[in-house]
């Protein structure tokens, strides 16, 4: 597709656009009008290829993909104007608004891959991050519990930084979700008195189930998965943090998943 040719334009940033544009940062408004916030080349960039796109400013030094679409209205503005509309510090030359996508668990075949659940992650930054680290691994689908943090959050946006495109993200009853699985399924969850992932046979046809920031995995849930798993400190007898950060350990409990399958591929 040819590249549109932007021009300076006279469009200028009414009040009342600038608060309906940053009203988008409530969860109730988004949900009301099912869209939400990208900001930046790359996450805008991404999402492009898979939501369907409301509006777009832009300054001019924004490179505009080759996929965009001559239908979205896309805007230039001022740097000045975008820094009026942006939840940045920093903006970065575009701003995107997107129709949600909405995706439930019955849409999704979980069999024969590996899914990550979220059980209450109430970060905004660590959700996105989450998704990030699925995209990375190839983890189709991300389900998360009623009380886990909206992905749509802008700065759960930002911070899967296009990953959004590439990754289902379902919310829905937690304990009723694991509860309905098939039985081949194998339901993991972490905790610090799991079994040491690093020595246990891992099932990749399986839901690994990664708690809450503060409290870990609530024990209604912990009691329907099938085993628990810890990732060992490296000295035991050294003083050092009590547990990693969710976004950290959904990192290294995924690549050890992957390691041991194609460990077995060989």
């Amino acid at each position: 597709m040819t590249k549109l040719a932007f021009q300076n334009c006279d469009y200028m940033l009414s009040k009342n656009k600038i608060k309906s544009i940053k009203a988008l940062s409530v969860k109730k408004i988004r949900y009301e009008k099912s869209l939400f916030i990208a900001e930046g080349h790359k996450t805008v960039d991404d999402l492009l290829k898979t939501f369907e796109c409301e509006f777009i400013f832009a300054t001019n030094k924004w490179n505009n993909p080759d996929n965009l679409s001559k239908d979205i209205d896309v805007q230039i503005i001022t740097e000045a104007e975008l820094k009026q509309i942006s939840l940045l510090e920093n903006p970065q030359d575009v701003f995107a608004v997107f129709r949600m996508k909405k995706f439930s668990v019955e849409d999704i075949d979980f069999n024969g891959k590996l899914t990550i659940a979220l059980d209450g992650v109430q970060d905004a930054g660590n959700l996105g991050t989450i998704i990030r680290i699925a995209d990375w691994f190839g983890i189709e689908n991300v389900v998360c519990s009623s009380g886990t943090v909206d992905i749509y959050n802008p700065k759960a946006v930002q911070a899967t930084m296009g990953s959004l495109s590439h990754v289902n993200v379902v919310y829905t009853d937690l304990p009723d979700f694991l509860k309905k699985l098939d039985k081949n399924i194998h339901k993991y969850s972490t905790a610090l008195d799991g079994q040491n992932i690093y020595t246990t046979k891992l099932n990749e046809n399986a839901v690994i189930v990664m708690g809450n920031e503060g409290n870990g995995i609530s024990p209604e849930v912990k009691t329907i998965c099938d085993e628990s798993l810890l990732i060992p400190k490296f000295l035991e007898d050294r003083s050092s943090a009590e547990s990693l950060n969710v976004g950290v350990a959904t990192a290294l409990v995924s690549a050890e998943f992957r390691r041991q399958c194609n460990f077995r591929k060989m």
